[in-house]
C-alpha cells in the first residue's frame, strides 16, 4: 500500500469515529454546537489573536477531551460482564475530567467574550 492510501485510509478512520461520536454521543453533539457558536462569535466579535487562539484551544480539548472519555467508556464496556466496581468509577472520573474541561472553557469564554459583547451591546 503506497504511502498516500495508507495515510488516506488513516483519514478515513478519523472521520468514521468523528461521525460515530457525532451519532452516538449527545454530549458530543452539545460540544459541536458549542463549537460553532465559538467559530461564529470569533468571526462577529472583533477578538485578538490570542484571544481568538484560547478560544479554540480550550473549545478543542474539550472535544478531544469528550472523544477519550467516550473511547474509555466504551472500552470499560467491553469488560461488562466481569464488571469490577472500579469500571464505573473510571467512567464518572473521565466524565469528570469534560466537565472540569468545559467548565474552564466556559469561564475563559465568559472572561474573553463577556465584556467584549457587553461593550458591542452599548453601542448599539
Amino acid at each position: 500500500m503506497s504511502t498516500i492510501n495508507a495515510l488516506l485510509k488513516s483519514f478515513t478512520h478519523a472521520f468514521r469515529g468523528l461521525k460515530l461520536a457525532y451519532k452516538t454521543e449527545r454530549s458530543f453533539r452539545i460540544q459541536v454546537a458549542a463549537f460553532c457558536v465559538i467559530i461564529v462569535l470569533i468571526v462577529l466579535v472583533p477578538l485578538q489573536l490570542w484571544e481568538q487562539s484560547i478560544l479554540l484551544l480550550v473549545t478543542m480539548f474539550v472535544l478531544v477531551l469528550e472523544l477519550l472519555n467516550s473511547s474509555l467508556e466504551r472500552l470499560v464496556d467491553l469488560a461488562k460482564p466481569r464488571q469490577h466496581a472500579y469500571a464505573g468509577d473510571i467512567k464518572d472520573l473521565m466524565a469528570g475530567g469534560v466537565l472540569v474541561a468545559a467548565t474552564f472553557a466556559l469561564v475563559l469564554g465568559l472572561l474573553i467574550l463577556g465584556p467584549k459583547i457587553a461593550d458591542l451591546a452599548t453601542h448599539l
